[in-house]
């Protein structure tokens, strides 16, 4: 069970880990020569154009983009946090449902496994290809900015599984959501709508005060980057607070499943 379904998610895993690699490589090729002390000046003086809260939404208020690690810590991340939150959600969505969606599931059902086996291991290999991909872009980011100069290496390795905060946690609810539908293109919209609406609600809770509330409401917020730039260190309670979000939503899931009349 767990070797199919190893398997049969290993394509969509190539495609979204290539689609990140190659944002990146694009990146680490064009931003040396793109990036000299004349264009550096216009780049600052640019910066000076725009609103201090849009700049603190990319937190480019706290972090210049004049090397290739400037700006891994601003947009960069902030595409890391919304390809990994798509994957995940997509995986989320469609790893347990499609097997209702494409009829698969009577196969399953004649097998000796319990159902609450069957909900363990998709969830295992969710959450296993969620860690591949963050550390195999881990390891290609930490290459391409070596030979692109020096950066804090402390500091990248932090930020660089910071987006397993809100993967793990996006994964587990569209997997629980998942439950309460038969068809996987219903599922998907929602949990696309899930992911958007959350990075649009953290982006919007950066603008100003009066916005902050609405951070409460993001699961972006558990990656918590700014926080991780300007003190070096995770907040051990957004780990916590993941932990027990991804741990609930995995018992609610199966115990969901079991009770659920499957077609």
């Amino acid at each position: 069970m767990f070797k199919r379904e190893m398997r049969i998610n290993l394509k969509s895993f190539i495609i979204w880990t290539s689609i990140l690699i190659i944002l990146f490589l694009i990146v680490f090729l064009i931003y040396p020569s793109i990036i000299n002390n004349e264009n550096i000046k216009l780049i600052d003086e640019m910066m000076q154009l725009f609103p201090k809260e849009m700049l603190k939404s990319f937190n480019m208020d706290i972090s210049s983009i004049d090397s290739a690690f400037g700006w891994v810590k601003t947009e960069g991340f902030i595409f890391i946090l919304l390809i990994t939150g798509i994957y995940s959600g997509i995986l989320g969505s469609s790893i347990l449902s499609k097997e209702e969606n494409d009829k698969t599931v009577e196969y399953l059902s004649s097998l000796p496994i319990k159902r609450s086996s069957i909900v363990i291991n998709k969830m295992l290999v969710g959450i296993i290809y969620i860690f591949l991909m963050i550390i195999i872009l881990g390891i290609f980011n930490y290459i391409g900015l070596s030979l692109s100069g020096n950066f804090d290496k402390k500091l990248y390795l932090i930020l660089s599984i910071t987006p397993l905060l809100s993967s793990i946690v996006i994964f587990n609810l569209c997997l629980y959501l998942s439950t309460y539908s038969h068809k996987t293109n219903k599922t998907l919209v929602l949990s696309l709508g899930l992911v958007f609406i959350s990075y649009f609600l953290q982006i919007l809770s950066e603008l100003s005060n009066e916005t902050e509330v609405l951070k409460y409401f993001s699961i972006f917020t558990l990656t918590d980057i700014r926080n991780i730039i300007i003190t070096g260190t995770i907040n051990p309670i957004m780990i916590i607070i993941s932990l027990i979000i991804s741990v609930g939503l995995g018992v609610a899931t199966v115990i969901h499943y079991n009770n659920k009349e499957l077609i």
